[in-house]
């Protein structure tokens, strides 16, 4: 079992269980909320984050993912999110239309998976 396989099933409960009012987190209060120490702790989260999103693909589910967004980005998640989503069919290649590809999107999660 990978550190991202192991790490997927506790990052998507803290995300499920997270009050909606405080969602979108970052990739670090994802980071500390788990309890994850250096080294490479955004990069263990980011890799979960791609599990679960392979997850919530093939299960035709909204990506849990778009509810951790990076500290530097307009609010928005890492670039590798939406080369993600572009690969998995998801969202446009075109970067110039993800942005309400990703609002859209987490609505939908929001509503799909919060349980607060």
């Amino acid at each position: 079992m990978t550190s991202a396989t192991a790490l997927a099933p506790p990052l998507r409960e803290l995300l499920a269980t997270t009050p909606s009012s405080a969602l979108p987190i970052t990739y670090q209060q994802a980071a500390n909320a788990l309890g994850l120490s250096p080294p490479k702790t955004i990069q263990r989260i980011a890799q979960a984050l791609e599990q679960l999103m392979r997850e919530d693909a093939a299960a035709e589910k909204p990506f849990i993912a778009t509810l951790v967004i990076s500290r530097s980005g307009k609010g928005l998640p890492a670039a590798g999110f939406f080369e993600l989503a572009a690969e998995l069919g998801r969202f446009p290649s075109s970067s110039s239309q993800q942005e309400a590809f990703y609002y859209s999107e987490r609505e939908q999660a929001i509503k799909e998976w919060c349980r607060c």
